[in-house]
């Protein structure tokens, strides 16, 4: 009887623990939600393969990966600023990189589509992935590089 008991707990516990690593967590809604097919009229193609697919551009393919002018950053979906020029670096990444981003306007997600988690970057306005975050920043600022596809922003001197 005692084993009987003990099979029972142990099916229960293992059932419980199935169910709760396959919940899905609740979709976000965003301030600005539109169809894949919106989407697909208002961007490019290589702005909604990254964006909307998140996607990754080939490094040093971006022009902003020099753009030393003093502006903003926005989202080229939406046009929600999301760094300002004195925060971007030069990491030798081959991908624009800031070492932080304008509060509350990129959202920090946990992405597994490689295998382990990643600190996924997004707009907080539309959704769009912008890129990744890591821990190999510059010291003497935040720590954090935001690694950033060139094709998922827009540049404004505003």
């Amino acid at each position: 009887m005692k084993n009987i008991f003990s099979l029972l707990v142990l099916i229960l516990l293992i059932s419980c623990n199935g169910i709760a690593q396959t919940s899905s967590k609740e979709k976000k809604t965003y301030t600005i939600e539109k169809t894949n097919a919106e989407w697909k009229k208002e961007l490019t193609a290589k702005q909604y393969y990254i964006l909307r697919e998140a996607g990754t551009e080939k490094p040093f393919s971006s022009s902003f990966n020099t753009n030393k002018t003093k502006g903003t950053y926005v989202c080229a979906a939406c046009e929600t600023p999301l760094y300002k020029s004195e925060y971007k670096y030069d990491s030798g990444s081959g991908w624009p990189s800031f070492d932080r981003a304008i509060k509350k306007n990129v959202e920090l997600d946990i992405d597994y589509k490689i295998g382990y988690a990643r600190t996924e970057l997004k707009c907080n306005t539309c959704g769009g992935h912008l890129g990744h975050s890591f821990d190999d920043g510059p010291k003497n600022t935040t720590g954090k590089r935001h690694c950033i596809n060139g094709d998922a922003l827009k540049f404004t001197t505003k």
